[in-house]
């Protein structure tokens, strides 16, 4: 695959979360996928329980949706910078318990480390900052 392949792999499965593609979303994982989102401590394997945590965030935050700021790329591995944006409209499972919509707004870098295999995303590390993101909703924790 050609570096530009491989970059457009990785980030299809956010580009498919944006638009809350659950089909595409399952397209796109390997099977034996590995989500690792260390902000919230969940690590995640296989389709079934990233697909049900990506649902999650989908429902806490409807409109929310990534923009990509800049991908790097050195063989089948990918580093994509992006900013979370979205409106706190449902509950939100957190390590420490559910908080209920507070209807503001979130603006959040993050960072992915993606492994492409194939065509598929086999392995996800999901960066970002949770403390950023209670402070933003005036969630004191």
């Amino acid at each position: 695959m050609s570096k530009q392949a491989i970059i457009d792999t990785a980030k299809s499965q956010i580009v498919a979360y944006n638009d809350k593609d659950w089909d595409a979303v399952d397209r796109i994982l390997a099977a034996d996928v590995e989500y690792d989102e260390i902000a919230t401590h969940r690590d995640l394997h296989g389709k079934a329980e990233v697909v049900e945590a990506w649902r999650g965030w989908a429902k806490a935050f409807p409109d929310s949706k990534a923009t990509f700021e800049r991908e790097v790329v050195s063989g089948d591995h990918v580093v994509l910078e992006m900013t979370w944006r979205g409106t706190h409209k449902g509950p939100l499972q957190t390590p420490d318990g559910t908080i209920a919509a507070t209807n503001k707004p979130i603006e959040l870098r993050a960072c992915q480390v993606v492994d492409v295999a194939g065509d598929k995303v086999q392995v996800i590390h999901h960066y970002f900052d949770m403390a950023t993101m209670l402070e933003q909703l005036g969630v004191n924790r």
